[in-house]
């Protein structure tokens, strides 16, 4: 009998959740463990496919950093990260298209569709849905009087999101699944931070919800346990005392300036739980670090 209550506790406490979301924008940054072990894989597609289900538009964009260094070994050609960012001359960056837009988009776009969904792959190129420039690094140092301006070819950052293609997929209730590739204004591709894209297109899409899947359990205080919960003002002491540092940095930014710009709330979750972002989205506890 408490089997049923349990089952019965859960549904219920979804409802609120379903009401509230239907017809919401929620914008999914699939990375980490969820895009490599193969259960995580199943259930995050499973995730997406619910959502559509009851009546919410997810939108997915995608990483692929381990299975371009991967391809990229199998192909003998090195590889250099200047500030945790990939060099990416013309040749890396064809190896990038081909992995990012084929390779890993198909697959997350299949495993959807096994599910039950409808997805769609594209990337930033696709109908100049991402229009980008290109990252110029800073490196100063004591012995330099201006700042030295490392070149780290092409890779971007996002200028603006043309939301022409996603708005006639998600009106065709087909759900997106977009590799971070950008292109510049000659026409250049430009590898972008995953996180970025997800931070931009939710941006402009004035989404209800940005989530960030990553292999921690969320955004730590000093003494390593998880916050379930932030304000934007708190968020932002925490990574101005160092106490958020390392690859969260970006992640939490990305977040903040979602939220400046009108997304109602990040979250940022445990990619390794199964069903992860369900769990986010469903229950009152979550799974991670939510910021509004």
């Amino acid at each position: 009998m408490n089997k049923y209550k349990e089952k019965t506790r859960v549904l219920i406490e979804a409802l609120p959740y379903i009401q509230r979301f239907q017809g919401s924008t929620i914008v999914v940054k699939y990375g980490g463990n969820a895009m490599i072990e193969e259960s995580l894989k199943a259930s995050f597609a499973r995730d997406i496919v619910l959502m559509k289900v009851v009546g919410m538009n997810p939108i997915v964009v995608h990483g692929g950093g381990p299975q371009i260094g991967d391809f990229l070994s199998r192909l003998n050609i090195s590889t250099k990260f200047v500030d945790g960012m990939r060099v990416t001359d013309s040749e890396t960056m064809d190896i990038v298209q081909m992995v990012l837009g084929g390779l890993v988009n198909k697959e997350i776009v299949s495993l959807i569709n096994n599910a039950g969904g409808r997805a769609v792959g594209i990337t930033g190129k696709d109908g100049d849905f991402i229009r980008a420039k290109r990252l110029s690094l800073k490196h100063e140092s004591p012995e330099l009087k201006e700042p030295e301006i490392i070149d780290i070819g092409h890779v971007g950052e996002v200028t603006d999101v043309n939301p022409v293609v996603v708005d006639a997929l998600i009106e065709n209730q087909f759900i997106p699944v977009i590799a971070p590739i950008g292109v510049g204004e000659d026409g250049e591709s430009l590898n972008i931070n995953a996180d970025f894209v997800a931070g931009a297109v939710a941006s402009r899409l004035k989404a209800e919800k940005l989530i960030l899947l990553t292999n921690t359990p969320g955004i730590l205080d000093g003494s390593g346990k998880t916050v379930t919960g932030l304000s934007h003002v708190d968020a932002q002491k925490l990574i101005e005392g160092g106490v958020v540092d390392g690859g969260m940095v970006p992640k939490v930014s990305c977040a903040l300036e979602a939220i400046e710009n009108s997304v109602a709330s990040a979250h940022i979750i445990d990619g390794r739980v199964p069903h992860a972002t369900l769990l986010e989205v469903f229950t009152d506890g979550g799974v991670g670090t939510l910021i509004s």
